[in-house]
Order: C-alpha cells, then sequence, then structure tokens
C-alpha cells in the first residue's frame, strides 16, 4: 500500500494526533495558538522568548487600518456577503510587495547578506559597514532596499523599537536585527534622504533570528492580517463602509477620451 509521510497531523477513529502529540490530551488548553504556528513550521517547540517575540510580531502585523488588503475584504464582503472566505481570501491574495509581503521580502534580504559573509561583524561599526554595502549594491541594481519608509508613519513606525525591544529582553535579538537597524543607520549616505526602518521590515528581520525560514516568512504575515480582516468584516456587518467607499470611487468617475 502506498503510504504518505508526514509529521504534521494524522487521525484514526479515536484519537487525533498533532507534531506527535495526543492534541486533546497534550495541546488543547496547554499550547497556544501563536505557539503552536510557530510548532507547525519549525518543527520544533519554541521557547517562552521565542513565542513572546512571533506573538508580538503577529500583533505587529494583524491590523492597520484602511489598508487596500482591508478595503479589498470588505469591498468583497459588499458584493457577496454570502461568503465569508471569498472576502478574507481577496484581503490575503492582497498582500505583497508594497503591503505584507515586505516582511519576506526583508528578511530575505538580510538573510542574503549575511550568508555573503565570511564572519559576522562584532560593533555597530562593522555592521554599518555591511549595511552601506548592500544599500549600496541594492541602489546600483536598481532595488528597494525592503524595510525602508512607511507611507503614514514618515518620522519613524512606533512598532519598530518596541519589537527590538522585546527581542533584546528575551534574547533573541539576532544578526538579522542587528543589520536591519544598521540599514536604518547608514542607508541616508547612500540614498540621500532619511527614512524610517518599517515594522514589517523588523517583523521579518526578528521572524528570521527566531530561525524561521526566510521563504516562509509572508505566511505569517498573512496569518497575522487574517485575523486583522476577520475584525475588518464583523466592523463591516456592523458598521458597513463599503457601500459608501464603492460609490465614492463611483460617483467621482470621470470619462478621459483614450486617444488624450
Amino acid at each position: 500500500m502506498t503510504t504518505f509521510p508526514t509529521s504534521l497531523g494524522t487521525s484514526s477513529e479515536d484519537e487525533i494526533r498533532l507534531l506527535g502529540q495526543d492534541l486533546t490530551g497534550d495541546l488543547m488548553g496547554s499550547v497556544g495558538f501563536g505557539e503552536l504556528a510557530f510548532w507547525l513550521v519549525a518543527m520544533r517547540r519554541p521557547t517562552p522568548g521565542e513565542v513572546r517575540v512571533f506573538e508580538a510580531v503577529l500583533v505587529a502585523l494583524a491590523d492597520h487600518g484602511f489598508t487596500p488588503t482591508a478595503i479589498a475584504a470588505r469591498l468583497t464582503y459588499l458584493s457577496a456577503p454570502d461568503s465569508l472566505q471569498g472576502a478574507l481570501a481577496a484581503g490575503l491574495l492582497g498582500g505583497g510587495s508594497r503591503f505584507l509581503g515586505v516582511t519576506e521580502d526583508c528578511g530575505a534580504f538580510l538573510h542574503a547578506v549575511l550568508d555573503d559573509l565570511e564572519e559576522q561583524p562584532t560593533d555597530d561599526a562593522g555592521w554599518d559597514a555591511v549595511a552601506l554595502e548592500a544599500v549600496r549594491r541594492a541602489r546600483a541594481a536598481g532595488r528597494y532596499v525592503p524595510g525602508l519608509g512607511h507611507p503614514v508613519h514618515k518620522q519613524g513606525d512606533p512598532r519598530t523599537p518596541v519589537l527590538v525591544g522585546i527581542a533584546r529582553e528575551e534574547g533573541q535579538y539576532g544578526p538579522h536585527l542587528q543589520l536591519f537597524e544598521a540599514v536604518g543607520r547608514v542607508h541616508e549616505q547612500v540614498l540621500g534622504r532619511r527614512l524610517p526602518l518599517n515594522g514589517a521590515g523588523v517583523c521579518g528581520a526578528a521572524l528570521a533570528d527566531l530561525g524561521l525560514p526566510v521563504e516562509m516568512l509572508r505566511g505569517f504575515a498573512l496569518l497575522a492580517r487574517c485575523a486583522g480582516l476577520l475584525g475588518q468584516l464583523a466592523e463591516e456587518r456592523r458598521r458597513p463602509i463599503g457601500m459608501d467607499a464603492y460609490l465614492t470611487v463611483d460617483r467621482a468617475a470621470e470619462y478621459v477620451d483614450p486617444r488624450s
């Protein structure tokens, strides 16, 4: 008989097992959802300090107001109120290079720079030199440096110093966060202007320092935003704004001759 190996969940007539544990006897009521999400991906149970940093990331990314992802979810719900899953999916599908996807992009950027190092710096000056070269290479290649800038928090994203502080408190402040902060210190020398280190970027750096695979980091951002979108849709039911948003755009539409 063909078998299909898995280290995740299996079930029998009278038992469900997850991660090698008895779901009802070992996990339910004993393991938090954030801890479980980490465990499912990393295939190891996180330490309490890792859980605190990981869940701080999830909270940081859950909701940020009327972002495109939230608007997409609300307007989809307006169009198809019988399809909650469709509205959630619509919002999640908007997680890309400008919103939410920055978490993975930043983690991958930092990870690639670190992989090229023969040895890691031991002080801020060393990290600044590495960061400066990385920003210069990105600029020369015509690429954005992920994690820099924010459309709202022009003077500084309030999430960034808080998450760095939590990582330090829990002993999870590693090379990705060190390099990320160095990018924040030196990028103005190359770009000619100072940009804030944004929350999505610092979340990517923190997740990478937890040892989570960088190619999976967008998934954690989407996991967090799923909770936020569910809240957006619950509020849309209580105080709908979808119709107003739609009509505002529709009534402001003006025909433009395509030949002009």
